[in-house]
């Protein structure tokens, strides 16, 4: 028993030190895509690529509405894969008659660069005006997912859209961190942030939060803590068993989505 005890203790604290020291490799998890890979989605797509001031490049992909579109959706993915897996989630949101522009990070996909935390808020405000320039909405909704709530609540600070909704985020990016981490972490100065904690409370717009029960990324306990930092007229739905992956096969998601983009 002492044996396993040590050799637990002694994971952690290696795990701590490879965290602290490698923060990158367990933050972001881009899946690269060669420049000629060909998307493939059960519905029709746009895609673009928008060049940053510093000379990189994003990807970036739109799905239109099927119907008159209601608004503009910009939606920011979580930290692991690329668009190939996120741009099935854009059924979610042209069946309700919004087009979505899914982005992809420096470093993901086929986006050049190297992922950092300032670069992806300073990507943002890039794509944003290179879509208002670009497109014409009446309505904006900023949307971001897992590590994407981070991106989305920045990018809303200045830029008040006509709705946030932050789909299974954290306090902030510590809050995501699995419970044994989390004490010894506390030890080291943070090197990425992500405050959403910080973030919500300077938003002028209307903000709506979907969490699932059993999420094992990000624990429900840490987007509570966002729920007090919360105005009036928002929302928080919680939506049981739930997971991290899966939100959108539970009718209470389908339901609150469709009722904040009705």
């Amino acid at each position: 028993m002492l044996l396993i005890i040590g050799l637990v203790s002694s994971l952690v604290v290696v795990s701590t030190v490879l965290f602290y020291l490698y923060p990158e490799k367990f933050i972001f998890q881009p899946k690269a895509l060669a420049a000629d890979y060909a998307f493939q989605f059960d519905q029709p797509f746009e895609e673009h690529f928008i060049q940053t001031p510093d000379g990189e490049k994003l990807n970036a992909l739109l799905f239109k509405s099927p119907t008159p579109s209601k608004g503009f959706i910009l939606y920011f993915h979580g930290n692991a894969g690329n668009l190939q897996r996120w741009g099935t989630y854009a059924v979610d949101f042209t069946s309700l008659g919004y087009d979505v522009l899914m982005v992809e990070y420096r470093g993901y996909g086929k986006s050049t660069g190297k992922p950092s935390e300032i670069d992806f808020y300073a990507d943002a405000q890039t794509v944003l005006n290179w879509a208002r320039k670009t497109f014409h909405f009446s309505r904006l909704i900023i949307y971001g997912r897992s590590l994407g709530s981070g991106v989305a609540t920045q990018l809303a600070i200045n830029n008040t859209p006509d709705l946030l909704v932050l789909e299974t985020p954290f306090n902030e990016l510590r809050g995501a961190i699995n419970t044994p981490l989390r004490p010894l972490l506390s030890l080291f100065p943070a090197r990425y942030h992500f405050p959403n904690d910080k973030n919500i409370p300077l938003l002028k717009c209307r903000k709506v939060i979907f969490h699932g029960t059993l999420d094992w990324v990000v624990p429900l306990s840490s987007a509570l803590k966002l729920k007090p930092l919360l105005s009036d007229g928002d929302l928080f739905f919680v939506i049981e068993g739930g997971g991290h992956r899966n939100l959108n096969k539970f009718q209470k998601f389908r339901d609150g989505l469709a009722e904040v983009l009705k």
